[in-house]
């Protein structure tokens, strides 16, 4: 941006403000200041001080982060008993939303073009170029501050390594410059993973909720919000939280949302607490089909784990290396809200998100979309509770799924796909008035 605003800059604190006063002008009910969608935006305005406050004092940053995630799991609890959900039509028009949405998108992605890519990031890139190249890709011992992602971002980065080692070829000059095939694939990376939230976000409000209108408040919204500027070039945050998304926008199709929730899981380790929830959710017959894809993704993404591995002990530790087990130790020497307490007070908090796992996951047993979604949600947000490393901290993993959960108008009607078996052949002999699959498409085409 730089380039086009010559000394251009805008810092996290002067985004916040910015940003505060389109929101308010934008989302907020004048017309009546005591209502939900105002509680709601005050709940994710108060994210923001608390991610600013981690990087200036810790200490208060992580307190103010874990009482503010504990409030929006509250609200998220109480969803079920707001009954009442009428229409909120934004402060702008439908014209206005998206341009200020196109604005808004090139700001926030002209900071992950102009601010250098996270060490992660550029370490997914390097061992996603190594699998293209059949190289052994063994994983380092990972700091204690950052979390690995899985095989399934090395994977995704693939396509994005070979598209600009094609740029970088005609403007590479050394490791350094910002023309390097890291550095292009690596903001390449981020700006794809954002695109993919924001579009994904706009088709849940079309299908899922019938209105346009709405998926583009919810994307315009996730674009506006400080916490998405502040960790925008944090793709191993994005991408789960984009194929968790898609994931929804594809529920009426188990094998789709098996696979999408599949390749989320080989991502990072939160979204393998949402399987018991959607198993249940699809029932007896659409559950079978969720683990098919399940399974076959989990088989890709071990084959890539094996072209890249020299022995036998190498594709152990890459697999081991795949898992942040760090997350599970009690006695975790990290960052974050539980570094100043003793590990035996993290004891109770990880029961008790357990126990809510699996009544979030079974109860009710009838499920339709506003319970896999407000649940879902739900499990995400409570994870940042008991997470080690800078838990509560990690708001992009939720934020789209949240702002589904606050926009979303009454789904009761959504319910899970019926599955039919196909009929076996007595049945279809015993039975003349059954129609033959694919009949009308044979019937078509002798017409």
């Amino acid at each position: 941006m730089d380039v086009i605003l010559r000394g251009y800059s805008v810092n996290d604190a002067t985004w916040f403000y910015l940003s505060l006063l389109l929101i308010v002008a934008v989302f907020f009910r004048f017309n009546r200041v005591v209502s939900l969608r105002n509680v709601d935006l005050a709940l994710l305005l108060a994210i923001a001080p608390g991610q600013l406050l981690v990087q200036h004092n810790p200490s208060l940053g992580y307190v103010w982060m874990f009482v503010a995630t504990g409030l929006l799991l509250g609200r998220l609890f109480s969803d079920s008993f707001w009954k009442r959900r009428p229409l909120f039509e934004q402060n702008l028009n439908y014209a206005g939303m998206a341009f200020l949405a196109v604005a808004a998108f090139t700001f926030l992605m002209s900071k992950v073009i102009a601010e250098p890519p996270t060490r992660v990031t550029v370490e997914t890139v390097r061992r996603a170029d190594e699998m293209l190249k059949r190289q052994d890709t063994t994983p380092e011992q990972p700091t204690s501050e950052e979390i690995q992602p899985g095989p399934t971002a090395r994977l995704l980065a693939a396509p994005v390594v070979q598209t600009s080692e094609l740029v970088a070829s005609n403007h590479y000059q050394n490791s350094s410059d910002f023309w390097s095939v890291e550095q292009i694939a690596a903001r390449s990376t981020a700006v794809l993973a954002h695109l993919a939230v924001v579009t994904g976000l706009w088709f849940l409000g079309r299908r899922l909720f019938a209105d346009v209108n709405i998926g583009l408040a919810m994307a315009t919204l996730y674009l506006l919000l400080p916490c998405t500027a502040i960790d925008v070039g944090k793709v191993n945050h994005v991408l789960p939280a984009a194929l968790i998304v898609w994931a929804f926008v594809s529920y009426r199709n188990p094998l789709v949302a098996g696979s999408l929730m599949g390749l989320a899981c080989g991502t990072l380790l939160f979204p393998v607490f949402l399987l018991p929830l959607w198993a249940v959710f699809y029932g007896k017959q659409g559950a079978g089909r969720f683990a098919i894809a399940l399974g076959v993704v989990g088989a890709v993404l071990l084959s890539s784990l094996l072209l890249t591995s020299a022995d036998s002990y190498s594709f152990t530790k890459q697999i081991i290396g795949s898992i942040d087990w760090s997350c599970l130790k009690l006695n975790s020497e990290t960052i974050g809200f539980w570094s100043n307490y003793d590990a035996v007070y993290r004891v109770p908090v990880i029961i008790a998100f357990f126990v809510m796992l699996m009544a979030l996951s079974f109860l009710p047993r009838e499920k339709n979309l506003e319970h896999l979604l407000g649940h879902s949600t739900a499990i995400i947000v409570a994870t940042q509770l008991w997470y080690p490393q800078q838990g509560g901290t990690y708001v992009l993993w939720y934020l789209p799924l949240l702002l589904a959960v606050m926009f979303r108008p009454r789904l009761t009607n959504q319910t899970p796909p019926v599955i039919v078996p196909a009929p076996s052949e007595e049945q279809q002999l015993s039975d003349p008035t059954r129609p033959i699959p694919g009949a009308s498409w044979l019937g078509r085409g002798l017409r």
